[in-house]
């Protein structure tokens, strides 16, 4: 995450196509990539690799979404454990979907 992807030499077909590699495009993780960017300009990369972990952690939470999706997979273990050990029915193995026009 904290390394800089620059190329070899420059032209305007280089500078349309800069943006790719980023997440200034997406509404999600745009800010985070910010602060995270903004503290490795204020540090450099090499000092701010130690100062701005937190920044840089946010950011990969954000790209890769470990966290949530350990967490999707804790509940779906939790309720096929419940299934099987008989505390759920088969019916009620998972929650009622909403309504399709319920927003």
């Amino acid at each position: 995450m904290a390394t800089h992807i620059a190329p070899a030499f420059r032209n305007p077909l280089t500078d349309m196509s800069g943006g790719i590699l980023t997440h200034q495009s997406g509404k999600s993780c745009a800010e985070f990539e910010m602060r995270a960017m903004e503290c490795l300009e204020a540090y450099g990369v090499q000092r701010g690799r130690a100062r701005c972990v937190d920044y840089l952690d946010d950011l990969r939470e954000c790209t890769f979404q470990t966290k949530q999706l350990a967490r999707v997979s804790a509940m779906r273990m939790e309720r096929h454990r419940q299934w099987l050990a008989g505390e759920r029915s088969g019916t009620d193995h998972y929650a009622p979907a909403p309504r399709t026009d319920s927003y």
